[in-house]
Formats: structure tokens, C-alpha cells, sequence
């Protein structure tokens, strides 16, 4: 099942249901459910229940195509907004081979602490974001100011309950100030957390229908003056760490609120020459989920 939300003239924010390129409209079952975050609530308590509210759905004639509310955040008409209100957002890095090479190739005088990660029992996890720092589909994302060389990184996420539990996948690009990280470790707060810095979308996949998220293509473009400059792939069974050991540590002595976004690292990375530009488009495409869509900004 595909979870999304949107917004729709003259009904505001509505949480919906992606099936066969329609969207249905959850809210018109129940009004209460007006966001994805209290549905999957709903899907973790029961199952059964879960179920029968999305036939109960499903049997309501759709509110519209989603190509037609695939647009510009604020468009008239209707958009896709951002599919989970999370509280949070985490971040592991180094969990692809091609991320630890490529950083330590950056930064030598580092004495390959990257690759250090890599091999350690201990993941690189850091605070990557809330939701007044997250966009959705088609919406900015952000250039810090202080930054000239500031990239996406294109990974695949998972959303969590507070009991630890696997509920949804969806995409997310964690756009990071790479020059400000490579100048010093300890600045990596900085380099990843700021407005507009990390987006998310567009939909929740539930986790019944990836049958193998260690086995996903992830592919990024970068389109700049209407041409395609950058493509490449990459696919999750890189992943050096599966997701259970990542909530082990993500989890430990740390409550994590229900519906915290996490996302799971990178194996792509940007070459410098394509490093964003104000007005690039960037897209982040995974199987089972769809694609995300967001325009460049400096701020």
C-alpha cells in the first residue's frame, strides 16, 4: 500500500491512498484521519482493522489522477505534500563501501576514519532533521549559504514505530554541505542540519509490499537548464548494515518518537563537477516506492 498526503482545493490537507495512478481520499471515510502519521498508528495497533478501512476506501471513487497533483509545492489545483508528519528525522552514513572510499579519498589527512566507521561495531549515526527543516515532493531544497559545495545524497529511508518496529519505506535526499564536513569531522551538524535540508516522498510504501528492501535500485539525475547532466545507480544490497542493528543503536538509551524517519545512508556520490547550482533539478527514483522530485535553491 502506498500512504500519501496532499492538498486539495477547498478540502486543505487530506491523507490519501495511491492505487493504479488514483489517489483516494482517506478522510472521506473517517475525517479524523486527516494525516498518514495517524493511519499507520492505526495499522500498527491491528492489522484487521488497517485492512478494512483501506477496502472501505478503496470503494469511494478517487479524488484524482496523481499525475495531476504531481506539481509544484502551492500549485492551484492541488499538491503532494510531504507523506509523514515526523517529529524527527535520523541518519546513519557509511553504510556503503563506494561512501567510505570516496570520503577518505577526500580527506587522507583524516588517517581513514571513514573506513573506520565502515568496518566498526558502531555505526555513524547523527540528528538529521525536523519537520520544519523537511520538504516534500517538488519542493526546495536547500544551498546553505556558507557552503560551495553542497550535494544530495539519494537513500533509502524507513519509518519506525516507537517499539522499534519496520512500518514504511519511502525516499529521502539528504542534502549535505560536503566542503563543511570535509574541513573538519566535528562540524557535521552543520553540514547536515539547516532549512531545507532534507526531502522526503513521495509516498510510505508499507513494508508488505517491498518484498526485499536489500535489493532496491536507487538512481539520481541531475537536470540543469532542461538537461540531463548527471545519472547513475546504485542498489541497496550494498548496505553493509542491516536495519535492525541500525534501531539497536538508534534506539539505545534514546526514546524515538512513532513515525521518526530514518534513512539509511548513501552508495551514490556526486562527483564534484555536479555539485548543485541554484535552479538544478534533482531526482531520486527507488523501486516499489516512486520517484522524488526537488528544485535547488541557495539560500
Amino acid at each position: 500500500m502506498k500512504l500519501l498526503q496532499f492538498y486539495y482545493p477547498e478540502s486543505g490537507k487530506r491523507a490519501g491512498v495511491l492505487k493504479d495512478g488514483m489517489i483516494y481520499d482517506i478522510s472521506k471515510v473517517d475525517d479524523k484521519l486527516n494525516s498518514v502519521l495517524s493511519l499507520l498508528k492505526i495499522s500498527t495497533q491491528s492489522e484487521r482493522t488497517f485492512s478494512k478501512l483501506i477496502d472501505k476506501v478503496l470503494k469511494n471513487s478517487p479524488v484524482c489522477k496523481y499525475d495531476e497533483i504531481d506539481k509544484p509545492f502551492g500549485s492551484e489545483g492541488g499538491y503532494l505534500l510531504i507523506p509523514i508528519d515526523a517529529q524527527e528525522v535520523w541518519g546513519f552514513g557509511v553504510t556503503y563501501k563506494r561512501s567510505a572510499d570516496a570520503r577518505d579519498k577526500e580527506a587522507a589527512e583524516l588517517d581513514g576514519i571513514y573506513g573506520m566507521v565502515y568496518s566498526s561495531e558502531r555505526p555513524e549515526c547523527f540528528f538529521k532533521a525536523t519537520l520544519s527543516r523537511c520538504v516534500g515532493p517538488n519542493d526546495y531544497i536547500g544551498i546553505r549559504s556558507d557552503s560551495v559545495k553542497t550535494a544530495s545524497e539519494p537513500e533509502l529511508a524507513y519509518v519506525v514505530s516507537d517499539d522499534m518496529r519496520i512500518i514504511g519505506y519511502t525516499i529521502c535526499n539528504d542534502v549535505s554541505a560536503w566542503d563543511i564536513e570535509k574541513e573538519n569531522p566535528l562540524y557535521l551538524p552543520q553540514s547536515k542540519t539547516y532549512s531545507r535540508c532534507c526531502a522526503i516522498g513521495p509516498v510510505i510504501t508499507t513494508v508488505d509490499e517491498i518484498e526485499n528492501p536489500y535489493n532496491l535500485k536507487i538512481t539520481c539525475r541531475i537536470i540543469r537548464n532542461d538537461k540531463l547532466i548527471f545519472e547513475e545507480n546504485v542498489n541497496t544490497s550494498l548496505i553493509s548494515r542491516k536495519f535492525e542493528v541500525l534501531n539497536e543503536c538508534l534506539f539505545r538509551n534514546n526514546p524515538i518518537p512513532f513515525g521518526t524517519v530514518v534513512t539509511t545512508g548513501t552508495g551514490l556520490i556526486i562527483p564534484d563537477e555536479f555539485i548543485h547550482c541554484d535552479g538544478d533539478k534533482v531526482e531520486i527514483e527507488i523501486e516499489g516506492i516512486g520517484k522524488l522530485c526537488n528544485l535547488v535553491k541557495k539560500l
